[in-house]
């Protein structure tokens, strides 16, 4: 399931244009969910409500933490959100794993929506891709230093949400306007109180890890069920990441049809449910840890429908020395990346010939 500027300097999600706002510092975690689920918020006044959903909200304030060596504040009217999904297994979601005391980035995408904030590009990042992680800062002020060749999701492990960011931006060179992190009870709670997502599959999905047991056909999966979807990896495509990866992106144009078609603004009773359980899922950045700021951000994306939102997985291909890893195509990737800071859209051949994880077609 993002960052902002320095001091508060941001994209406005409803026009476009940065402007200056006051940091704020607040303690400091699938897109699967992240932005979204923000756009339940987006429907109508809560009035009543907004103090006790604000007091759901928890943010991170990862300005401060980033400091100022950062990509230039590109002031073109996009918007770029890192959305992160954590894997710990600590508190309620320990029934899906061992908490051995850290977690890292389960699900990773960065989201660009383009100016006038009608379409998307959504990127995901296999979590398995080895990358160099710079040195940054940790939440606690702890100095993490940087590594080569590790993966991709050891920089929310070791250094949290803002080492996550930095890696990310070390890697694209495209700052982040905002973060959005999504756990997993939070996920599962979101959906069911959606009603489901409908999902069709084209072949049986059986998973002992992820729990899951589909027969191709139609189905409305559960909050269970769609968690269990969006682990799943070793029985699709070669059992990798980046079949799970084509999973989550199926999954995530269904979710964002339902939710735009779930008609709840006649009904202020599941309006409130709905953004209680958005709001308890989401660690948003200091910027958008309020009801205002993610109704004003959500309003900011409403236009965009499923259809108008292109996903693709970063160009990798094996990792010639541990064929269980994958590392960036260099030259495939800079073009993604330099698509997405100039607004324009990923051409085709950014995505030719690389690693899938062949389970494209899978859901649908």
């Amino acid at each position: 399931m993002a960052e902002q500027g320095e001091s508060g300097r941001a994209r406005s999600a409803g026009g476009g244009r940065r402007r200056k706002q006051p940091a704020k510092r607040r303690r400091a975690p699938i897109l699967i969910s992240g932005a979204a689920a923000v756009l339940v918020l987006g429907g109508a006044g809560l009035g009543y409500a907004y103090l006790r959903l604000d007091g759901n909200i928890q943010g991170v304030d990862i300005n401060a933490q980033l400091g100022t060596e950062r990509p230039d504040d590109v002031d073109n009217g996009s918007l770029d959100i890192l959305v992160l999904g954590s894997d710990s297994r600590s508190g309620d979601n320990g029934a899906y794993g061992k908490d051995e005391g850290g977690a890292r980035s389960d699900t990773a995408m960065v989201v660009h929506v383009y100016e006038g904030h009608k379409k998307a590009s959504v990127v995901s990042i296999p979590r398995d891709t080895l990358v160099t992680r710079p040195s940054c800062t940790d939440g606690r002020g702890t100095a993490v230093a940087g590594e080569r060749r590790v993966m991709f999701n050891t920089a929310y492990e070791v250094g949290g949400p803002a080492c996550a960011v930095k890696t990310v931006e070390s890697m694209s060179g495209i700052r982040m306007d905002h973060y959005i992190e999504v756990d997993f009870t939070g996920f599962k709670k979101l959906i069911d109180e959606l009603g489901g997502v409908e999902i069709t599959t084209t072949r049986p999905i059986e998973d002992d890890k992820s729990h899951l047991d589909l027969a191709p056909g139609t189905h409305t999966l559960d909050g269970e069920q769609s968690l269990g979807l969006v682990r799943t990896r070793k029985s699709v495509g070669d059992g990798s990441d980046l079949g799970r990866i084509q999973l989550q992106q199926a999954f995530m144009k269904a979710f964002i049809d339902q939710v735009k078609d779930v008609g709840v603004l006649t009904n202020p009773t599941r309006l409130y449910g709905l953004a209680d359980a958005a709001t308890k899922a989401i660690t948003p950045d200091s910027e958008l840890d309020s009801v205002q700021e993610l109704m004003g951000f959500a309003k900011g994306l409403s236009g965009i429908g499923a259809g108008n939102v292109r996903m693709v997985t970063l160009p990798v291909e094996y990792d010639p020395r541990d064929p269980n890893r994958v590392v960036p195509l260099e030259a495939q990737s800079r073009q993604v990346w330099k698509a997405l800071k100039g607004d324009l859209p990923i051409p085709a051949s950014a995505t030719e010939d690389t690693a899938t994880g062949q389970a494209d077609g899978v859901v649908r």
